[in-house]
């Protein structure tokens, strides 16, 4: 799967493709806008992947100390508001290439 199919699945399916990974199907959830989904998904994946996705979860919310807590577990740098879309991309594209 390209990142422009994954995009395109969380624009028009209405659930996840079955074949994708916690951290995909998190992900996938964060990018419809299914907050709580993507954060029960997340909070189950016990590597730094899913502190990292976790952490973007958080910035999503607008709780950037829980964020920066949960970046800071996947040795990752704590983001900005402005960088919540960036960061997702980057997230996916890692993800999709594991």
């Amino acid at each position: 799967m390209t990142l422009e199919t994954f995009i395109e699945s969380t624009a028009v399916d209405p659930s996840p493709p079955e074949h994708l990974s916690e951290e995909l199907q998190a992900l996938w959830f964060a990018k419809k806008d299914k907050w709580h989904e993507s954060h029960d998904i997340a909070q189950e994946i016990h590597t730094s992947m899913g502190s990292w996705i976790h952490g973007l979860l958080h910035a999503i919310e607008g709780d950037f100390g829980n964020a920066a807590y949960w970046f800071s577990k996947a040795g990752k740098t704590a983001i900005s508001a402005d960088q919540i879309d960036a960061e997702w991309t980057r997230i996916a594209e890692v993800a999709l290439n594991a």
